[in-house]
């Protein structure tokens, strides 16, 4: 029975343990009833399979605190109510065999699976073998979403986990073998092939699936290779078809080629045969070449001392040329500044002209400047008065800002003071707010809601009670209750019930309310005089120990009588008796005790009792209410007196800014009428400065004429200096010219000479260059008649060959070592595609055999259970082409009424309940043939209706519990009444709870023993 505790708790490391079978003797015949107890590990052969789960451990996993679950070998009915964590177990076994969170369709991390709370989780599952039980643990660290691996308690990686997983045939990820309840609608929207392929790996031989994968990737590579090959063939066909089209445009080709080589070879002997003449040509050349050389070298000499001479002259020349043009720009620069400063000149005459007579025409309009100065005299006086009425302002200004200033400092004073008060305040309120919360919160409701009440509404009294010792707070706190210390105070009835319905009712706070009578008690005066009681060591009544508002005040003597109750000394206490006697007060405080006085109804005897006083906890706080209003009512003064002089400060402001404005204006009119005095006689200065500068303009003349005489007999003389030059180097040009004429004669006879010379040193080097082929040339003419002979002929042949393309020939060769490349490549392929058909030959025949005989199995299993429920059902294996073994699927068709035909099981066309049963039915057709060994199969039963529900779980009875089948796992909410069951399966009711005992404190046997005496020991 699993059994999780709600309590969290460690347990010591220990060796793993297993649940054995119980003895069947000891439990209930019909249900067999599994506890978790803690045995040592064993090595068993008994019923278990290799690879079933005989241990399932949980620690803060989902539901669970601590679970341990013992299964049986066979069938395993987990039973529980929706939420107890029937299918926790089942997340347990996938997490715990390395199966990924995705698998379960709940959560992607695999963190999401510890409980909520905790930071670690555990997952321990132990599985058996004959050579001993391998048990696997995983812990998962909710922080880092990682996981921790075990296999016997020594860590491990999670590879090596799979694949001891994977060695037992266990696949958690195969919905044929492990269907959680979040997949079981996946079942039936499997796709045929993926139902095969699930098949294959859940039941067929190990070597089944790897056939199939074989398979399909052989047919893969075989299309592959058959596309290449046709293409590979056609591209060929395609090749050797153009090759012939342009075959014999290639043999014409290489025809012209060998009549062009044979001109190559007859005009590179020509110049061979032609070299001897040349050669004989080249040394009378040279001799010429020789004699023309030396001619050259005596004119050469003799025309030294002439081409000296007229370098010289040249550079004369030159140089004079260059003074003549320097002299004949300096006399133009001359005449042209001249001209250029009679015309500047001639402009400012001009100007002045018309600047003095505009200077004269303003003079006239300027009026007389004497009748200006008694205005300039009267304006400075406005603006000296001006200036004055400033500086009495700006001083004003200064005093009001020092009065600021000293107003600001005061106002920071009081705030300071009343900052203080106020923190005093805070205290009793966080008081209040840490003992009574409600009472708090209804503060607060109240501050912001005063509005709504029609009288005044006093806070808390333990707020308004402000003591003027606080030494003595401890005689009030003891002598109110707490309740009323805590209590609002109203004045009127209907206020207070429209305050307890809005914070009682609505709120849901807990506060308490009073009301202060009609009548107000607080200026009540004692029944005896406080000087009477002096001589007893009293020294005040409760009343006058504190300051309260008028309401609190009258509720507190009206109620308590703190109007009537002395306080004392250690006087008092230590007279104690004597008070009692002698004053008949009810209630005395002395030092540290409180006595309450009481007169017996039936004898009249004095009784007395005391009582220490507790300390005080809420009025030791104490806050000066009337220095606190004297602060407000001297803050509201200095925020008057700031006003004022803020008004005074604004208008003092506007007044200097008027003064300033005037001023401004003054200046400008005394500037005015300043300038305007100045001006005539600053434009009498400027006329008569004028005419001075006019009359200097006048009498600085220049003849413009004489000036250009002079310079034109200056350049006359320079040009006749220059003429004389010209004519002496005239005659020196032309003896050097008929010098120059001999000596190109010569140098164009040398030209001559040395390009011949250098033709025939070419036509040497190219004829030596052919001596080389001399053994070539001997098959050819050796005369120059014979040779040319020869070329006419073989250049007609060539001439015949038209139309040819030399591209034509490099696609060919090109196109010839293609289809060479391709045959050789082509046969190449067709030997692989061959050895691929053989291996698919051979792997077929090892696959589809044994498939569609373990498909005819599962078929007659299937058909037999459909029968057995009055409805048909058959599995086939189905593909639309043999050759395509990536197609080749499992197709499930059922017929659930007589009237209808097979239909392929769907997620559309058959009910929820109907592909529940398919889906189980087939499972169970796997089941006797299945290798895995376990299977799990989570609430599939939820939708099928009671009849179906009962046969099929009949069916699951019956086949999980035949011998040599592998471990079955079947979870469901709930279960039909009057099941049959078998000796064989084993029934995991799951209760979880607050109150549920730790596996390791339950005893199932124990537990048997006591209810077995209980039975026994009654009546019957």
């Amino acid at each position: 029975m699993a059994t999780p505790s709600k309590k969290t708790s460690t347990p010591s490391p220990q060796p793993s343990k297993r649940a054995l079978p119980r003895d069947p003797s000891s439990e209930v015949p019909s249900k067999r009833k599994n506890s978790a107890p803690q045995l040592p590990l064993l090595q068993s052969s008994g019923p278990f399979v290799e690879g079933s789960i005989v241990r399932i451990s949980m620690e803060n996993f989902l539901t669970y605190d601590i679970c341990e679950v013992s299964p049986g070998p066979h069938l395993n009915m987990i039973v529980g109510a929706n939420g107890t964590g029937k299918s926790s177990i089942v997340c347990a076994i996938c997490l715990g065999l390395a199966g990924k969170p995705a698998f379960m369709g709940r959560a992607d991390k695999v963190g999401f699976f510890v409980k909520r709370g905790c930071s670690r989780g555990m997952v321990e599952i132990e599985l058996f073998r004959a050579s001993g039980n391998l048990v696997i643990t995983r812990e998962i660290d909710v922080a880092k979403n990682q996981s921790f691996w075990f296999i016997n308690k020594k860590s491990t990686t999670q590879k090596i986990v799979e694949e001891k997983v994977a060695a037992l045939n266990i696949q958690v990820g195969n919905l044929c073998q492990f269907l959680p309840q979040d997949k079981v609608g996946e079942f039936a929207k499997l796709s045929k092939i993926e139902l095969l392929e699930a098949t294959e790996k859940s039941i067929g031989p190990p070597e089944m699936h790897k056939y199939h994968c074989e398979l399909k990737n052989f047919r893969e590579k075989e299309k592959q290779l058959e596309t290449s090959c046709k293409e590979k063939t056609e591209y060929l066909q395609k090749m050797v078809q153009r090759n012939e089209r342009y075959k014999q445009d290639v043999e014409r080709f290489y025809e012209r080629k060998r009549h062009l080589d044979l001109i190559e070879m007859l005009e590179a002997k020509r110049p061979w045969v032609e070299y001897e003449n040349v050669r004989q040509e080249y040394e009378e050349v040279k001799l010429v070449r020789d004699r023309v050389k030396e001619e050259v070298r005596k004119l050469k000499e003799g025309q030294i001392p002439i081409t000296r001479r007229i370098e010289e002259m040249e550079n004369e020349r030159h140089n004079l040329e260059a003074r003549i043009k320097e002299k004949i720009e300096e006399l133009q620069q001359a005449l042209i500044v001249k001209q250029n400063e009679e015309l500047d000149r001639q402009r400012r005459i001009g100007n002045t002209r018309k600047m003095i007579e505009d200077l004269q025409n303003e003079l006239k309009t300027t009026e007389n400047c004497e009748n200006l100065q008694p205005q300039i005299d009267a304006i400075t006086n406005d603006l000296r008065r001006i200036q004055d009425e400033k500086a009495l302002c700006e001083g004003e200004i200064i005093d009001k800002r020092r009065e600021r200033e000293t107003l600001e400092k005061e106002k920071k004073s009081v705030d300071d003071h009343i900052v203080r008060f106020d923190n005093l305040m805070n205290q009793k309120e966080d008081k209040l707010r840490q003992r009574f919360r409600d009472t708090y919160d209804a503060v607060l409701w109240l501050r912001n809601n005063r509005d709504k009440f029609k009288q005044r509404v006093c806070e808390p009294i333990m707020l308004t009670i402000n003591m003027k010792d606080n030494k003595n707070a401890k005689y009030i706190e003891n002598h109110i209750p707490s309740n009323d210390l805590r209590a609002f105070v109203f004045e009127s009835q209907e206020d207070m019930e429209v305050f307890l319905k809005e914070v009682r009712d609505n709120k849901k706070l807990r506060v308490n309310a009073v009301i202060a009578p009609k009548s107000s008690y607080a200026d009540k005066a004692p029944s005896r005089s406080l000087n009477e009681l002096k001589q007893y060591g009293f020294f005040s009544y409760l009343r006058e120990l504190f300051d309260a508002p008028d309401p609190v005040m009258s509720y507190l003597c009206c109620q308590y009588h703190i109007h009537e109750v002395p306080v004392g000394t250690e006087k008092t206490r230590e007279r104690i008796e004597r008070v009692i006697q002698e004053t008949r007060l009810k209630q005395i405080y002395t030092a540290e005790e409180k006595y309450v006085v009481k007169t017996s109804f039936y004898s009249n005897k004095v009784i007395s009792s005391n009582t220490s006083l507790k300390v005080a906890q809420f009025l030791t706080v104490t806050v000066d209410l009337e220095q606190r209003r004297h602060l407000e009512e001297q803050l509201k003064e200095i925020h008057r007196k700031l006003q004022a002089v803020d008004s005074g400060l604004i208008a003092l402001r506007e007044t200097s800014k008027h003064l300033e404005h005037k001023d401004n204006e003054l200046r400008q009119k005394k500037k005015e009428l300043l300038e305007r005095k100045t001006k005539k006689r600053q434009l009498e200065q400027k006329i008569s400065s004028k005419l001075g500068s006019l009359k200097l303009m006048e009498q600085d003349t220049c003849n413009l004429e004489e000036e250009e005489r002079k310079a034109s007999t200056k350049i006359k003389e320079i040009n006749v200096q220059k003429a004389k030059l010209v004519t002496e180097l005239t005659n020196l040009i032309k003896i050097c010219t008929s010098l120059h004429i001999q000596k190109v004669d010569l140098i164009l006879q040398n030209t001559t000479v040395i390009s011949e010379k250098n033709k025939l040193e070419s036509d040497y080097m190219a004829a030596s260059s052919q001596l080389r082929l001399t053994e070539v040339f001997q098959d050819l003419p050796n005369t120059l008649d014979e040779i040319d002979a020869l070329l006419t002929e073989e250049r007609s042949r060539a001439s015949c060959f038209t139309g040819l393309n030399p591209t034509i020939v490099q696609e060919y060769t090109k196109r010839e070592e293609e289809i060479e490349q391709l045959t050789e490549e082509l046969k190449g392929k067709k030997v692989e595609l061959d050895q691929y058909r053989e291996n698919i030959s051979q792997v077929k025949e090892r696959w589809l055999n044994p498939l569609k005989e373990l498909v005819e199995k599962i078929n007659e299993k299937f058909s037999n259970f459909f029968s057995s429920m009055q409805c048909a059902g058959e599995v086939d294996l189905h593909t639309e082409n043999e050759e395509d073994y990536d197609k080749y699927g499992i197709r499930i068709r059922v017929k659930f009424r007589s009237s209808t035909q097979l239909h392929e099981l769907t997620p559309h066309h058959q009910s929820g309940g109907e592909r529940s049963v398919s889906t189980m039915l087939y499972l169970m057709a796997l089941q006797e043939l299945n290798r895995c060994p376990f299977r799990v199969v989570d609430e599939i039963n939820q939708g099928m209706d009671p009849i179906n529900e009962r046969r099929v779980f009949e069916m699951v009875v019956n086949t999980a519990c035949k011998e040599n089948t592998s471990q079955y796992f079947f979870i469901t909410p709930k279960l039909l009444q009057n099941l049959p069951y078998s000796e064989k399966m084993t029934v995991l009711f799951v209760y979880n709870g607050p109150h549920m005992l730790e596996p390791n404190r339950w005893n199932l046997k124990a537990f048997q023993r006591r209810r077995r005496r209980i039975t026994f020991t009654q009546p019957s």
